[in-house]
């Protein structure tokens, strides 16, 4: 019987019978079956049992530890018929409650519609909890049970970083929560303008409006509500529900805006619009209060409604991160509705800058990856990935009722086509809809929060149906069935919504994916990424990533949020824990975990030199606008205020906010470039320019400047040797040092490097527990003492054929050593990295490096991992 295609197969004359009778089959073939049996029996010289290389030792066949635990427990019930009478007895024996291993077996395999499964002391489980939980250490971060990393000694990034570029890598990321504001388009501008910096409205004209009409989505830091550079929460990411319908259908849906009360009608109108703001789990209370307290002061001020609520534990999102990713995307998402046949015509995106004109010519294909734009968003109703025929049966067409939807077809790799006017399937009028579509997909959406999205089939039940799928293909009768069972289950669906975010990395080019479900469609979605052969990995593996593609990992590399102060809060009790298990004669001398980030105050001060301090500036109005506040909803709990005292500055994220300290602090000389349009070739051009030293002479020793200090975030390469790891201090080097390193001999001998009995002693812990920068007072330990700059975040990744860490320095004092550095070499020798020493906390050598600051080398230092 010959199968073409995806044909069925066709009844013909020839047919083997539907019904064997055995018994008649083994007598018919009584002469074949002995001549079998005797050349078998002959060549194991009859004998049939099984040789003793052969066997393997188990305990299968021994059940006494169940007999054991049988006896024990009946001996449990015996005791207990003897306490109590007959009823109680009875009453027991029904009530009596199942094992625990079976309960909690029960409780994780249970897959709700909604929320997460918690813990008795309320820690949430994630939904793939039970499949990391056999193959990951867990641990307690942020409310949740979250996977650390893979077992052992935290090594295994060199695999990591082979599979992230020969692979893909899987990671559940479903600690992320969305918040939901709905309202007018225009106060929900107003709205994240309180909050977000930067924000669209301040960003090209092109970028604002594929934000604001929902072809992409935007990264910010989130603050909270009072100055522009109030204290800083979590990096964001925020994305709009695209406009519905046509442009016509636009009109109906603008709505007047009208308050609460009479005046706060107004003449203009304002379309509903609803949009996301994805937090992280470490900082979603303080997020959300924010918002909450943004959406409040504006309604109080204009008397409109917004609404502001979260979608905790209704929304996974699974990230897709390395260079197969995308292959692996076409492989499991098949959209219910047709494939536009002529789908090569829409591959081309040309941005309008009218928002209507921009939505309805802005369709394009995930045929090649590389004509989506950055950051983009694709909105599909999938089928079941589990429905999907698999390679051994791509020639077996399955039957309609047991998928009741067109098939995309039996080749792994198709073409998503996504259509960014309706948000919904893409149709065509040479292609209709089939049958069923419409029961399937029934117009649901992610961000209808009132939608109800049926869960998935359960897995039992698509196996009976394959089952007897093959059974028939067979033709094979099943056994007649029994009475029917009746069931009180949930309705069931075999098409979900879902949306894809495609990720990029600091240069632009496409990195990975993101795919939001519903929370009861995540365990189907992630077996079947694992099954198509994506690399699991937990946090550690995910810092690893972030560092090697030098997009920071939140929260590791913001040290100006409280959520970062709280993890190194945790990293320090673990290493204090692990510290107090050796004898005291080789216990190794403690280092303060977070980095003391006041010890630049003290150099900074030191440095008198670069700066002149000044007691009254006019760029203290700038720095005292970026620390207060004047809103009402103003934090005042002590992690807060606790926090500040720490790290006791703000850090430019953008060139333009850079730009504007300067210039309050009456620094538009130094050497810092964030303003440069063209910034590779720019840069090059002012280190060859000759009379910029002569520029910056002039007024490098009039900086006004108070001791709220400016950080940016650079990238540090070794510049000969030298592994840099987390906590490591950034000094400022003098001439004499970097002519060490740089001298054409190659020596390792004079180098910089103190005495091993200094090292414990550079930093000074406080009866308060504050660490202060201990000051040598005798000339010869001040030869080897260097003032601190900054501290490096995250250090090198093992395995990194480039490798980078990341770290913060103080602005100003990094533009004086460029003046320093540029002053003393010829304009042939000059860099646009600056020359910094760094030095490992537990050790005594300065290695010398390069410092790259990175909004000389773009605009906005927002994206994140």
């Amino acid at each position: 019987m010959a199968v073409e295609g995806s044909k069925k197969p066709q009844a013909s004359a020839s047919q083997p019978p539907r019904k064997i009778n055995l018994q008649k089959f083994a007598e018919s073939r009584a002469a074949e079956l002995e001549s079998l049996h005797s050349t078998v029996s002959a060549r194991l010289n009859n004998d049939f049992r099984s040789r003793g290389n052969k066997r393997r030792r188990t305990t299968a066949f021994d059940n006494e530890a169940s007999k054991k635990r049988n006896r024990k427990r009946q001996r449990l019930i015996k005791v207990d018929k003897s306490n109590v009478s007959g009823l109680e007895t009875e009453q027991k024996k029904n009530e009596s409650p199942l094992p625990r291993r079976l309960r909690r077996r029960l409780e994780l395999k249970n897959n709700p519609q909604s929320g997460f499964v918690t813990s008795g002391d309320g820690t949430k489980r994630l939904r793939t909890h039970v499949w990391h939980a056999k193959r990951f250490t867990m641990a307690k971060r942020w409310g949740f049970y979250l996977p650390l990393g893979l077992h052992g000694r935290g090594g295994g990034s060199r695999a990591v970083l082979r599979w992230f570029k020969q692979g893909v890598l899987l990671h559940d990321a479903s600690y992320n929560i969305a918040v939901q504001l709905e309202g007018p388009e225009d106060y929900l501008v107003a709205t994240l303008e309180m909050v977000l910096v930067p924000f669209t409205s301040v960003k090209s004209e092109g970028v604002s409006d594929s934000v604001l009409s929902g072809v992409t989505y935007g990264t910010a830091m989130l603050h909270h509500v009072g100055a522009p550079l109030s204290q800083p929460i979590a990096p964001v990411t925020y994305m709009w529900r695209p406009h519905q319908g046509s442009k016509k259908d636009d009109n109906n849906n603008c709505l007047d805006v009208v308050g609460s009360k009479e005046q706060g009608r107004t003449n203009s109108g304002s379309c509903f619009r609803q949009l996301w703001v994805w937090i992280h789990a470490s900082a979603f209370n303080e997020g959300y209060d924010a918002l909450k307290c943004a959406c409040q002061k504006l309604m109080i001020e204009r008397g409109i409604t917004i609404n502001c609520f979260s979608h905790e534990g209704q929304l996974a999102k699974l990230e897709l991160i390395g260079s197969k990713a995308f292959q692996l995307l076409q492989k499991t998402v098949h959209p219910v509705s047709c494939i536009v046949e002529n789908s090569w015509q829409l591959q081309k995106c040309s941005f309008q800058r009218d928002r209507d004109d921009f939505q309805n010519k802005n369709s394009f294909t995930l045929e090649d990856e590389e004509c989506s734009p950055s950051c983009a968003i694709l909105s599909f109703t999938v089928k079941d990935p589990r429905l999907l025929p698999t390679k051994e049966t791509k020639d077996f067409h399955e039957p309609d009722s047991i998928i009741d939807m067109q098939e995309v077809g039996a080749s792994d790799r198709i073409t998503l086509t996504g259509n960014l006017d309706k948000n919904e399937e893409v149709a065509s009028p040479s292609c209709p809809k089939p049958e069923g579509i419409e029961n399937l997909s029934g117009g649901r959406n992610l961000w209808d929060s009132s939608s109800r999205i049926d869960p998935p089939e359960e897995e039992n039940e698509l196996c009976m149906e394959k089952h007897q799928q093959r059974m028939g293909f067979f033709c094979l009768d099943e056994p007649k069935p029994g009475p029917p069972k009746t069931s009180n289950k949930v309705q069931c669906s075999r098409s979900c919504p879902i949306l894809l975010l495609k990720n990029n990395n600091k240069k632009g080019s496409p990195m990975g994916w993101s795919i939001v479900v519903p929370i009861s469609w995540a365990r189907v979605f992630w077996n079947f990424l694992v099954s198509k052969g994506a690399h699991v990995i937990g946090l550690r593996e995910k810092h690893w990533i972030a560092c090697e593609i030098g997009l920071p990992y939140f929260p590791s590399d913001f040290p100006d949020c409280n959520s970062y102060l709280t993890l190194n809060e945790i990293e320090a009790t673990a290493s204090r824990k692990n510290a107090e298990q050796h004898p005291p004669a080789v216990r190794p001398f403690r280092i303060p975990i977070p980095s003391p980030w006041n010890v630049v105050h003290t150099a900074f001060d030191k440095l008198s030199w670069r700066v002149k301090e000044a007691q009254v500036s006019s760029g203290e109005n700038i720095v005292r606008k970026y620390s207060m506040s004047n809103s009402s909803c103003e934090r005042s709990d002590v992690t807060s205020l606790r926090h500040r005292d720490s790290f006791g500055g703000i850090v430019a994220r953008t060139s333009s906010l850079l730009t504007e300290f300067l210039n309050g602090i009456q620094g538009e000389h130094l050497l810092l470039f964030p303003q440069l349009q063209n910034r590779k070739l720019s840069l090059v051009k002012v280190m060859k320019d000759k009379n910029m030293m002569e520029k910056g002479q002039n007024g490098i020793t009039q900086i006004s400047y108070n001791h709220k200090l400016c950080f940016v975030r650079v990238h540090l390469h070794a510049y000969k040797e030298g592994v840099f790891e987390d906590g490591a201090v950034i000094c400022a080097p003098r001439l004499t040092d970097i002519s060490m390193w740089t001298c054409s001999t190659g020596s390792i001998e004079g180098r910089l490097e103190m005495p091993n009995s200094a090292v414990g002693s550079y930093f000074k812990e406080q009866p308060s527990g504050k660490w202060e920068l201990n000051v040598p007072d005798d000339p010869a330990s001040r030869e080897y003492h260097r003032w601190p700059v900054g501290f490096v975040t995250t250090g090198f990744v093992r395995g990194s054929k480039k490798p980078t860490a990341e770290a913060f320095c103080e602005a100003v004092l990094l533009a004086s050593l460029r003046e320093e550095q540029w002053k003393e070499m010829t304009v042939n020798r000059r860099r646009k990295e600056i020359y910094v020493l760094v030095r490992n906390l537990r050790s005594s050598a300065y290695r010398l490096a390069l410092a790259t600051i990175i909004l000389e080398e773009e605009e906005e230092d927002v994206r994140f991992l």
